[in-house]
């Protein structure tokens, strides 16, 4: 099986500089980067509640994206402790005499754990950076959102927590992996909102699930049959609310290159307005 992966990030039109990271690992098959941060006192709110309702296996592939918000840096160093944790655990699960940091569920399959597990661990760190005595100040509350794909054989996993998305491209359509955790998007599933009230909801920043806020973090995991040619594409909201979903499929339909697909979302979200940074990866299957 042959993965190509790309990415792209970017300042945007309105922030004074860029606090999105990307890491990749050719090496490991493994991409992992941090998206758009974002601060809970300047543009985004955490709700929890709304009132209702030995691993000898050998990766081939990761994307992780982590949108961090909390006080003053805060968000760009729950961003960075996410990446950084994630970074070590694919270190840790490529080796087969290694202890995972928490317990393999064994009633899951193997992507869904590693995804499940690499988040665990993330939520724990950003805790326990965040609190005393360890927390500097302007750290206390902070957490990030997070997106992770994994590429084994003929599947991919999404796992996310938040609203940082995951898409599949195949055929010249964009199917959504990902559902965000947010306020909106609860409210839609118990169809308490009207098509009109959707779109003049106010309260669109608000997400019901972030890593840090709490002690035990719920991650939800989708998993996909692939087909030869399918792009997985991980990203923060900097693209998706700047670029729709119509509009990524036409960009990555024309752009055969993955390294120039990037960059035209990038510039579309850009000559949109660019009102965030802007990240986004691609990786495209096409087995041998």
């Amino acid at each position: 099986m042959a993965l190509e992966f790309a990415g792209a990030t970017d300042v945007g039109r309105k922030r004074d500089h860029n606090e999105d990271a990307l890491l990749v690992l050719p090496d490991q098959n493994v991409a992992v980067y941090a998206a758009t941060v974002v601060r809970s006192d300047r543009d985004r709110a955490v709700v929890f509640h709304l009132g209702a309702s030995g691993a000898s296996k050998v990766w081939v592939g990761g994307h992780l994206v982590h949108d961090g918000m909390g006080g003053h840096e805060a968000g760009e160093v729950a961003s960075g402790i996410g990446v950084e944790t994630m970074k070590r655990f694919f270190e840790i699960a490529g080796d087969p005499d290694a202890t995972w940091p928490f317990r393999y569920d064994r009633s899951k399959d193997e992507g869904t754990n590693l995804l499940v597990v690499a988040a665990q661990w993330a939520n724990q760190r950003i805790r326990e950076a965040g609190n005393p005595p360890n927390n500097a100040a302007g750290k206390r509350g902070m957490g990030t959102t997070f997106v992770g794909c994994l590429v084994r054989d003929k599947k991919a996993w999404f796992g996310w927590v938040g609203d940082s998305r995951g898409y599949i491209y195949r055929r010249g359509e964009l199917h959504p992996t990902t559902s965000d955790h947010s306020l909106l998007n609860e409210l839609i599933k118990t169809g308490r909102l009207s098509e009109e009230e959707v779109e003049n909801f106010q309260h669109k920043n608000v997400i019901t699930r972030a890593l840090g806020m709490a002690d035990q973090t719920e991650v939800d995991v989708s998993s996909w049959e692939l087909e030869p040619g399918d792009v997985c594409l991980v990203c923060c909201d900097g693209l998706t609310g700047m670029v729709a979903d119509e509009r990524i499929a036409e960009i990555l339909a024309s752009e055969p290159e993955l390294g120039k697909a990037c960059q035209r979302l990038v510039d579309e979200a850009n000559e949109n307005g660019g009102v965030d940074n802007i990240t986004v990866a691609l990786v495209r299957y096409t087995p041998q």
